[in-house]
């Protein structure tokens, strides 16, 4: 607490002997060696000359650290001081001491030091020790047992004591010469005290104190009673500065003393004041709390006695004379007062209560002190507020709960006054009255942070009828942002922007935005956003405007709404209001007021800001706020129909125009001459516009806009131009620019941009660094450890990069019709930059070449095979990759190879990582099933005398072991309810309401008895309801032409070897759960190739870069030969059948059990519903029912409309489970969109995969985007767990959905349905095209 009471004028004589007390005393402890005779060893070579020389070194060091011992505030801290001095001195190795410490140790020890040395960096070659800081520590370590250094220690530890020794004697015969010379000159002079100057007294270094007995004490305070003499009173002040404060305040005159010096502070003549002040400053920084709150009160009693009395005369309006004594004497009383209210907070806690409620009332009760019948009344306050402007004693007072309760309650139930009082914003111009208006505005911002400070709210003012709440408070908070007149010029001015009103309300606004608790009750009322937006409304409606600096002004709103919209509270306010239900129609809410002037800014369309300089910058804080809400789901949805996503593209495109025309930077010429300030400042604005843009991506409908831009393939340069130069971002944005590389990782045109932009590049670059060649920057003194995890923890970043990357329409876009390199011959120094290379490097080892170009190869292996796992979850990239690379087959082969070699018979499989790796995904890619249909290996070995269990193959089939039991089918039961819905169905005649007693029908049985709906049963509800509902005009949303199947139709054609491997894994899935018979493939071909050319009746010509829209790849089935041939159109492009394999169709097909007329008649029907564009993916591809934008993005429209709607609602209902998805930097549209494309094969038994179509046919095709939710929902807890391990995308994608059920999840569908239902349903039928 000494550093805000040395500014006092105190001035204590430095003793000698205290700072050779400390050396001796540092010497003890840092050697830790007993006190040993002064004729120990050494002692034979040190001469009375060695002894004058060090002394005289000593002396030296001392002089030099005389200021540093002699602030330190006690002994322990001036020991710390001399231990640590060669870290805080730069003079220390100057020193004649410490080099002649130096030479002694180098002279003793410094043999022993080179001989460890030269051992440890012989074994440090030989691999046993690593490291430059093991090899310091183990030669120090060595140094320090040896008997040199104890010898040395032993011999210097009794030098330096007969030097210190000697030196602390020769100053004792210097003190006492020299007092005896003052004693002689003091002539007579009363002294009955002892002075002792010995240093070693507690808290009492560096100063002489003088020591009394009770009897002595009592004299002092009767010399100090106001009748004695000035003289006598004078001479006791000065004596009472030399006694330890201890003394005093623990004697029993201490309340009469204390009653003495506040009359002698109040006493006309001002040196005794100054004396009592010196006194007070020296207990404030030498005692602890529970002495000095008793001289705090008395300070604080003195000042509120001499403001109440009729000596005290000062008003506002007459200001401040610094130069007047009586003025300056009183600031020094509330100067010395406010630095103890600062420090005092650090040391109460340590103290009863009761001490420091002492402390804060004695302070509130001097700061209510008021005259009531004089208005111009200088207070306290004032006098405090020019000490402290900004009010930081009531912020470290209510800093903690300790103090903090005290304090609020002490002003709810005596001092409320006081917050009343700090309401009067009406200021004058004088600086003092700024002053207090300054220091008000700090402390009732400061209360307004705790809960009990705003409980004292509503108060009443005297000038005032109604209360002032809090909102009202906040409401004219915001209104000085704009409304508040120019600061004085007073001494304030030089710190003008730190105190300027508009500074001051956003600095406690800002604390509000970041304290969750107080900020929804304070920030989050419609009053408080309206007054924010009052100068934006004036400047939409083209009132006038009477701001000072509107352009300031605008940027301060802009600032505070962006805060409010990052918090998800906020958002909701920004919005839908303050209360969403109750919101009135003809109001709008603030996002709309937001985006209208941020569109009217782009535009230029604001006259009062034209020509502006911060033009820009207001555009850019507008824009931000639009970001916070136009980067989630809730907040697109309601600016898309503004088209802000075109204004900011169009303002880029003009931006770019006057970009290209700034020259480029010369080296070795200043950018300042060859690139202008407007230049520069025009490069600044489109990295602004660009980065707006990009934020769009951070949700599925977002990219689809930020695509119809035509600024995708610029937005995402710019975001590897950014991540290249390693800007440092927080851990939010950090996630944030994961999400957009995963969003755009899902679209086929997304990931065109991110293969251009050369950010795969720098990806698999990366991850070649950490997995095979390790950082640059790294000295390598040993080879790695093997890593314990089967990926290593340094590559697990970009193992889930990769993972995010690779989606389907990743994988088509950047492999499909790439060749494996298989080269002969692999450079160590060749390192890949494409994902085929990761495939052909890591993935697809056939070959020495491949196996001995790397260097750790069986961690590189297994790196590979947990890829491809991960990959071939997705079907689609399964058939993609099994057809162009043949993946089953090298990994048997491998399989094969990986065998004893025994004299006789077959060999053995070697049971290692790699071979139980490779044994695990042959299993999972060739076959098919749910959780309870098929049975995958561990990966894991277990303990014991057979750690792999699991049989390993070399060839197909694959072990039976690996199929379960399909379950019996349970015979079936009538059912009422299904029974009526049978009837329902086959009747001719619609009664009213048809559809919907259909859909409570088929609720109720799923609810009571969802495993009837199966096999015929099932075929039966869905072709009769679907019949049905295609014959009706309302119910159909596509129309769609005549077609019949026929053989002759397709005899010509052959599926695509991509095809024909998704038929066989259907059949062969088809014929395990008995649904299929022996000709079933063809059957199932008949229905794919009829469906194609059924679907390319209702599908347009594209021209585009994206192989999923201009290319068919068509694989013979026998040779594997590319054959491509022009469509029609003789456009020059080449058309690709369809998105991958037709999941849906097979799953009909197989609900059909086989019957091919049925599946088709089906297809044919229900391609007329809505909900055939959602749960039937190659409906919609190329369809002419789809604007010609949508088509050549490539993006269908169940990532742009479910996926997002599932992110939206998921926010919503589970926002755990979405916190979670954004902090793995994984978004739950691509699973999802996995998910859905693959009908839930593999994640969902198959009666689970029945109930998943039939509920959507039957409920609508807002029940996929439910269906999703539950299924989260399901897997909470799993999300949870895996996010906090790191591997969320991995759990996802490999795990299928254990114990879910469709019809568990019913009722909370049910409940979706009724809160979302309307919204959903509106934006899913506005994906076709709209005739004018």
């Amino acid at each position: 607490m000494s550093s805000g009471y040395n500014r006092l004028p105190l001035a204590y004589p430095v003793s000698l002997a205290s700072g050779l007390a400390v050396v001796e005393q540092c010497w003890e402890n840092e050697f830790q060696l007993e006190r040993t005779s002064q004729t120990g060893l050494g002692m034979s070579h040190f001469t009375s000359e060695d002894e004058a020389l060090l002394q005289s070194m000593l002396r030296q060091l001392l002089q030099s650290v005389k200021e540093k011992i002699t602030g330190a505030p006690s002994v322990e801290c001036a020991e710390e001081i001399l231990l640590h001095l060669e870290e805080t001195d730069e003079n220390f190795h100057n020193y004649e001491f410490v080099k002649y410490l130096r030479q002694y140790i180098n002279n003793t020890v410094g043999s022993v030091i080179e001989e460890e040395t030269e051992k440890c960096t012989s074994a440090q070659n030989q691999g046993e020790v690593s490291g430059y800081d093991t090899l310091v520590q183990h030669v120090t370590k060595k140094t320090r047992e040896s008997k040199e250094y104890r010898e040395m220690m032993h011999a210097l530890k009794n030098v330096m004591m007969v030097v210190v020794e000697s030196l602390i004697n020769k100053f004792e015969e210097d003190r006492m010469r020299n007092k005896e010379l003052d004693s002689k000159t003091r002539n007579g002079r009363q002294s009955g005290c002892y002075t002792d100057n010995c240093s070693d007294s507690d808290s009492s270094l560096n100063q002489s104190y003088t020591f009394m007995s009770q009897e002595q004490l009592q004299l002092l305070v009767e010399r100090l009673d106001p009748i004695q003499p000035k003289e006598v009173r004078q001479e006791a002040l000065q004596t009472l500065c030399f006694v330890p404060p201890s003394d005093i305040l623990n004697s029993e005159g201490w309340p009469t003393l204390r009653k003495h010096l506040t009359a002698s502070l109040a006493d006309p003549d001002a040196t005794l004041g100054e004396k009592v002040l010196r006194f007070y400053a020296k207990t404030f920084s030498s005692s602890p709390f529970n002495m000095t709150r008793d001289v705090y009160t008395s300070l604080a009693r003195h000042l509120e006695l001499y403001f109440l009395s009729g000596e005290y005369s000062l008003c506002v309006s007459a200001g401040l004379d610094l130069s007047n004594t009586d003025v300056n004497r009183l600031l020094k009383k509330v100067r010395l007062l406010n630095e103890y209210q600062k420090e005092a907070p650090s040391s109460w806690i340590r103290h009863p209560e009761k001490y420091m409620e002492e402390v804060v009332e004695s302070t509130l009760s001097l700061l209510s002190v008021k005259h009531e019948a004089n208005p111009d009344f200088l207070s306290p306050v004032y006098c405090l507020a020019l000490l402290d402007i900004k009010a930081v004693w009531f912020k470290k007072w209510t800093h903690a709960y300790y103090s903090r309760a005290v304090v609020l309650r002490l002003l709810e139930k005596k001092y409320k006054s006081l917050v009343s009082d700090k309401q009067n914003f009406s200021y004058t111009g004088s600086g003092l009255q700024y002053i207090y208006f300054v220091h008000s505005l700090c402390l009732l911002g400061r209360l307004l942070i705790y809960k009990q400070g705003r409980n004292l709210f509503p108060v009443q003012l005297k000038n005032k009828k109604d209360n002032i709440s809090i909102t009202d408070l906040l409401v004219l908070f915001t209104q000085l942002i704009y409304c508040s007149p120019s600061y004085p010029k007073a001494p304030v001015a030089a710190h003008a922007d730190n105190y300027s009103p508009a500074s001051l309300v956003m600095e406690i606004l800002q604390v509000f935005c970041d304290q969750t608790g107080c900020t929804a009750e304070c920030l989050y009322t419609d009053a408080v956003i309206d007054a924010l937006l009052h100068p934006v409304q004036s400047l939409l409606s083209g009132t006038e405007v009477y701001i000072n600096c509107l352009e300031t002004t605008l940027i301060d709103v802009a600032d505070i709404l962006a805060r409010i919209a990052a918090v998800d509270d906020g958002l909701s306010l920004l919005l839908y209001g303050e209360n969403e239900k109750t919101a009135k129609e003809n109001r709008p809410t603030a996002v709309h007021i937001i985006v209208q002037f941020t569109k009217k800014l782009l535009h230029d369309d604001i006259s009062h800001l034209s020509g502006s300089e911060l033009l820009p910058v207001v555009k850019g804080a507008f824009i931000f706020v639009c970001r916070q809400m136009y980067s989630t789901c809730e907040g697109l949805q309601m600016l898309i129909p503004y088209g802000l996503h075109e204004s900011i593209a169009e303002a880029w495109k003009k931006t770019s125009l006057l970009s290209e025309r700034v020259p480029t930077p010369v080296t070795g010429v200043e950018s300042t001459s060859s690139i202008s300030l407007e230049s520069k400042n025009t490069l600044l604005w489109e990295d602004t516009l660009l980065d707006s843009l990009l934020n769009f991506s951070a949700t599925p409908k977002g990219l689809f806009l930020l695509h119809s831009t035509g600024a995708l393939n610029d937005c995402v340069n710019f975001m590897f131009s950014s991540l290249s130069k390693k800007l440092q971002v927080d851990e939010y944005e950090e996630f944030g620019n994961r999400v957009i590389v995963t969003q755009m990782a899902t679209t086929p045109t997304g990931a065109v941009a991110l293969q251009s932009s050369g950010f795969i590049k720098a990806l698999v670059t990366e991850l070649w660094a950490l997995l095979e060649c390790g950082k640059d920057d790294v000295r390598i003194t040993q080879p790695k450890s093997t890593p314990v995890d089967p990926i290593d923890r340094s590559c697990q970043k970009s193992f889930l990069s990769l993972i995010n990357l690779l989606t389907y329409p990743a994988v088509f876009e950047l492999l499909s019709k790439q060749d494996i390199p298989n080269k002969q011959m692999y450079s160590l120094r060749e390192v890949p930059t494409d994902v085929i290379d990761i495939i052909d490097r890591l993935i697809i080892l056939n070959s020495e070449a491949k196996i001995h170009s790397l260097f750790n190869y069986e961690q590189s292996h297994i790196f590979g095979l947990r890829l491809l796992n991960v990959l071939c979850c997705e079907l689609n990239t399964l058939l993609l990759l099994e057809t162009q690379y043949k993946v089953s087959q090298v990994l048997l082969t491998a399989q094969e190879e990986n065998v004893t070699e025994p004299s006789e018979g077959p060999g053995d499989f070697i049971i290692d990582a790699l071979s139980v790796e490779r044994n695990h995904v042959l299993v999972r890619i060739n076959l098919t099933g749910g959780p309870q249909e098929r049975i995958l290996p561990s990966r894991v070995l277990d303990e014991g005398n057979d750690p792999y269990i699991w049989p390993m193959f070399s060839s197909f089939p694959l072990p039976r072991c690996y199929l379960a039991e399909i379950p019996r089918k349970a015979k079936f039961r009538q059912d009422k309810d299904l029974d009526k819905l049978l009837s329902l169905l086959k009747s001719p005649e619609k009664q009213t309401g048809w559809t919907e007693i259909c859909r409570k029908l088929f609720c109720k049985v799923m609810k009571a008895r969802p495993e009837i709906i199966s096999g015929t049963i099932l075929a039966e509800l869905i072709e009769k309801f679907v019949s049905q509902l295609s014959e009706s005009q309302s119910d159909c949303y596509f129309g769609t032409e005549n077609y019949k199947a026929t053989d002759v139709d397709v005899k010509n054609e052959s599926l695509s070897s991509v095809q024909q491997l998704g038929v066989e894994m259907t059949v062969r899935y088809g014929k395990y759960l008995n649904l299929l018979e022996e000709h079933a493939e063809n059957d199932l071909c008949f229905v794919l190739m009829n469906c194609e050319k059924f679907l390319k009746q209702q599908q347009r010509t594209v021209v585009s870069s994206l192989r999923i829209l201009s290319w068919w790849y068509k694989f013979c089935c026998l040779e594997f030969e590319l054959l491509v041939w022009p469509f029609d159109g003789g456009v020059g492009c080449l058309q690709e059948r369809s998105s991958g394999y037709d999941w849906f169709a097979s799953s009909i097909f197989l609900i059909m059990s086989g019957d091919r007329e049925k599946t088709l008649t089906f297809l044919q029907d229900f391609s007329r519903l809505l909900v055939s564009a959602f749960i039937w993916l190659p409906r919609l591809h190329k369809s002419v029912h789809l604007p010609i934008t949508t088509v050549e993005s490539g993006i269908h429209p169940v990532y742009f409309c479910s996926g997002h709607y599932i992110e939206m609602l998921l926010k919503a209902e589970l926002p755990l489970v979405s916190s979670a998805f954004h902090m793995s930097g994984f978004t739950p549209s691509q699973i999802c969109l996995q998910w859905i494309t693959q009908c839930f094969w593999n994640y969902m038994d198959w009666s689970e995969i029945c109930h998943y179509i039939a509920t959507c046919i039957f409920l609508g095709p807002d029940y996929q985007i439910y269906m999703c939710i539950s299924v989260f929902k399901h897997l909470q807890q799993g999300i949870l767990k895996h996010t906090e391990a790191q591997d969320l995308q991995v759990f996802l994608k490999e795990e299928a959905l254990h114990g879910f059920r469709v019809s568990d999840y019913l009722e909370y569908m049910e409940s979706l349905e009724t809160s979302y239902r309307h919204m959903l349903l509106k934006d899913m039928k506005n994906i076709r095209v709209q005739n004018t």
